[in-house]
């Protein structure tokens, strides 16, 4: 698996300089028994001598405390922070624990960031690295998200989910051996954030379609890969074997290179995503314990299809109004509308999609999370709103702008 950066970049040699930028920043993709034994000598090569690891109870107990070892005998000085949780025994990724690792940071002096987790920990550090200018190291402990090489990070402001700008790790160290030992639901939870990518393509296409988002095709057609290298690989990624961490851990990471080639988070959060930061922020409203991210991704994907195969049953109509003219939202998806009922008929059936979740020991519903009724139907009028910028068809639905019926 590690070569897999490179085959990335060979297919990206004939993109324009400024997309093979966020690719060149990264070093080195391991994704292999043993990497963690790999982070002294990379660190040493890059003179790296102080360095700040950011971890949560769970995850120093997984690898933190046998990095911080490591590290000690190669001579490099190491601060571990470990993040404050909340009431509910959550760690969030919100102002008051980025502060925390921003003041380790300064108080150590570090050369560098080493993210210890998940995708919580991951946005914290690359963040506060951002912040401070310095660099971070992906070191994950299972394989539950895509969010590793992202440059993306999706922060708390105020009870308020933001992506903000940071940057992406300069390495990943993916330990087979610590992502085979992470409990069942982490890696349920990494394959439903992978079958988010039928909804999440689709989506991008739509907007690009009908409100001329961009598009990369290269990147659309790395994480359609990689999504179909999971679905082929279930049995595998089920019984956790070597084999099928290895293609999942290679899948969200793939899927995390085709965000960093094409500069956005297009290719991986749709409509799915924007449902599952709906019911994340209601949560912290409520003070109620978090899901984890991928169990939400996978069992929104199956309500979106749900959503989009319905309507692409339906017939199309445009809804009169003044501001309707020949290049109005509406005409425009009029316009595409054999193209985006025909890329309706691409994402599997809901059916399909809970089995696929099932088969993982994820939720095959959103009837098996604690997630009411009332919110469900809420965020399914609303969350198109969390992330504004994007035009997907749960927007041109609630919108209003085109009227679907039967």
């Amino acid at each position: 698996m590690t070569d897999l950066l490179s085959n990335i970049r060979s297919l990206a040699a004939g993109l324009p300089v400024h997309q093979h930028a966020n690719l060149d920043e990264v070093d080195s993709v391991r994704i292999q028994a043993g990497a963690l034994r790999e982070v002294a000598g990379y660190l040493e090569t890059k003179q790296w001598t102080v360095v700040v690891i950011v971890v949560d109870g769970n995850t120093y107990d997984a690898a933190g405390q046998s990095l911080e070892r490591l590290l000690t005998k190669s001579a490099i000085q190491a601060q571990v922070t470990k993040l404050s949780s909340d009431q509910k025994g959550d760690v969030i990724a919100d102002e008051p624990s980025l502060i925390q690792v921003i003041l380790d940071i300064q108080q150590s002096r570090a050369k560098a960031v080493l993210a210890v987790g998940g995708g919580t920990i991951h946005d914290i550090s690359r963040y506060a690295a951002y912040t401070t200018g310095i660099p971070f190291l992906s070191i994950p402990t299972a394989a539950s998200v895509d969010g590793f090489n992202s440059k993306g990070a999706p922060i708390m402001i105020r009870g308020q989910k933001k992506t903000i700008p940071a940057i992406g790790p300069s390495a990943i160290f993916a330990d087979v051996d610590i992502l085979m030992s992470a409990p069942t639901e982490l890696t349920a939870a990494g394959f439903g954030d992978m079958l988010g990518k039928y909804t999440s393509l689709f989506d991008w296409k739509f907007g690009s379609l009908v409100a001329e988002e961009p598009y990369l095709q290269l990147s659309a057609d790395i994480t359609k890969f990689a999504l179909s290298q999971c679905v082929s690989g279930v049995e595998q990624i089920a019984r956790r074997s070597e084999e099928g961490v290895c293609t999942l851990m290679g899948a969200l990471i793939e899927s995390g290179l085709a965000m960093l080639l094409f500069g956005q988070s297009h290719p991986a959060s749709g409509a799915e995503h924007h449902l599952s930061h709906y019911w994340e922020m209601e949560f912290i409203r409520l003070g109620e314990k978090q899901l984890l991210h991928g169990a939400k991704v996978g069992a929104a994907s199956i309500e979106i299809s749900k959503l989009y195969h319905r309507l692409g049953e339906q017939k199309l109509g445009i809804v009169p109004n003044a501001a309707t003219d020949v290049d109005s939202m509406a005409e425009r998806i009029s316009r595409h509308w054999d193209d985006i009922s025909e890329g309706i008929k691409g994402i599997p059936e809901p059916s399909e999609l809970g089995d696929l979740m099932s088969m993982v020991g994820g939720p095959a519903a959103v009837s098996e999370l604690p997630i009411q009724s009332e919110l469900l139907m809420r965020s399914l009028r609303e969350a198109h709103k969390v992330r504004y910028s994007r035009y997907t068809l749960l927007r041109a639905y609630n919108e209003q702008d085109v009227l679907f019926v039967d």
